[in-house]
């Protein structure tokens, strides 16, 4: 991963939505890979990440400060809604879902952070010009 790498000094995702999936993804004699003691109960079928089903959520996985320096502790073993999420950076680009653009751009003021299409990234090129928003397919 780069070191322009946004998602590693935002965080805002992981501390401004619920993080619900289906309770087999904790529970590893279902083959889940989501730590239950990250976990509670939302229904019979569904859990959540810890400390994300509250007024102002924030991710009992998330290590850091907002905005500044952040990372997942459970990265690789993270639910589906954090794998699925479709705003990612990739090779220096910004990858994205309109849908999900739309609610990183959420969460993102809601910390007081601009929209990730407005910031100068800034990558080892001979050009120095800001890389292309790429659409996901």
């Amino acid at each position: 991963m780069s070191q322009t790498n946004p998602c590693l000094t935002c965080g805002a995702c992981c501390a401004h939505f619920r993080v619900s999936f289906y309770w087999g993804e904790a529970d590893p004699a279902q083959g889940g890979t989501v730590p239950p003691d990250l976990t509670e109960d939302l229904t019979d079928f569904r859990r959540c990440m810890k400390g994300t089903d509250q007024k102002h959520p924030r991710c009992a996985a998330l290590l850091g400060e907002i905005g500044s320096s952040v990372r997942c502790t459970i990265y690789e073993g993270r639910p589906s809604p954090c794998r699925e999420f479709g705003v990612d950076w990739d090779e220096d680009h910004l990858r994205y879902v309109v849908e999900d653009l739309d609610r990183c751009t959420r969460a993102r003021a809601a910390f007081g952070l601009p929209p990730l299409t407005d910031l100068p990234y800034h990558t080892p090129s001979t050009d120095d010009q800001t890389p292309p928003i790429i659409h996901a397919a």
